[in-house]
């Protein structure tokens, strides 16, 4: 398996900044140069990390390598600091997280990779604040998309948000009052992509997200009652999900783990009997 790790001056980021990307190997006992010139296109996963990560989690924490050797797969790992993979244009000199992924990364991957960009082709996934930008991704691009899994989040109803929790020294609060200051206040939050519960209900039914899969931990507390909370509400409007939890684990890597691997078999994805050795 190739690791690469490529570092370039971001238009949207408005800073140098660095991905990694896992690219197939090159089966022994083919000619390389039979293999490198068969421009093949490979199915890509857009794997997003969580909240204090960087674009090196995936790899330091799992075998992700190993699993999309086998799938024949290339994994793109961008950095997005504590983004919420969300715009921020008056951070620094602008930080434009969500458009960054779909207007740069995903035309540089396209052109410059061995990469297909048929929708049938590409899936996404994340962790926790990777797991919000994955679902926010697949509700506002599902045209881009054949699968997403949620790992360790789910949609919450904003419109449910007070303003005495905005203003608690919770951590979540924290996150979620800056979110809302950044989008210009409460009524434009609620109008914005950042609204996963409103988009995903519009869509429901349509035919037109990409297929949806949530993963948590059963003692990953507040994460597993918000996921039940949303599963219900999934239900009434008509929303099909899978839904993969396993007992006594909480937001950790041993899970996430676990669940990369459901989430690639969820996918579709099967093993082309490629060896990374």
């Amino acid at each position: 398996m190739s690791l690469v790790t490529m570092n370039f001056e971001s238009q949207y980021l408005n800073s140098s900044h660095q991905i990694s990307i896992i690219l197939p190997n090159r089966p022994r006992g083919i000619d390389a140069k039979d293999y490198y010139e068969s421009n093949k296109k490979y199915k890509v996963l857009w794997l997003l990390h969580g909240t204090y990560g960087d674009h090196t989690d995936w790899v330091r924490r799992t075998n992700i390598e190993l699993y999309a050797c086998e799938k024949d797969l290339i994994v793109v790992m961008p950095s997005a600091l504590n983004s919420n993979y969300s715009n921020w244009d008056k951070a620094m000199m602008g930080f434009g997280m969500y458009d960054y992924l779909t207007k740069e990364l995903m035309p540089l991957i396209y052109n410059w990779f061995p990469a297909s960009d048929k929708r049938e082709d590409n899936f996404i996934a994340g962790l926790s604040m990777g797991g919000r930008g994955t679902i926010k991704f697949a509700a506002n691009y599902p045209e881009k998309f054949a699968a997403a899994a949620v790992l360790s989040a789910a949609p919450v109803n904003f419109h449910e948000l007070t303003e005495e929790y905005l203003q608690s020294d919770n951590m979540f609060a924290i996150r979620t009052k800056s979110m809302v200051d950044n989008a210009g206040g409460l009524e434009a939050f609620l109008n914005s992509n950042e609204n996963v519960w409103d988009i995903l209900e519009s869509l429901a039914g349509t035919g037109k997200l990409p297929r949806l899969m949530f993963a948590c931990g059963t003692e990953d507390e507040i994460i597993y009652q918000n996921l039940k909370i949303f599963k219900k509400h999934a239900e009434e409007i008509g929303l099909e999900a899978e839904y993969w939890t396993l007992d006594g684990y909480r937001h950790e890597w041993r899970f996430w783990d676990l669940a990369i691997q459901h989430a690639l078999e969820f996918f579709g994805l099967e093993d082309t009997g490629a060896s990374p050795y």
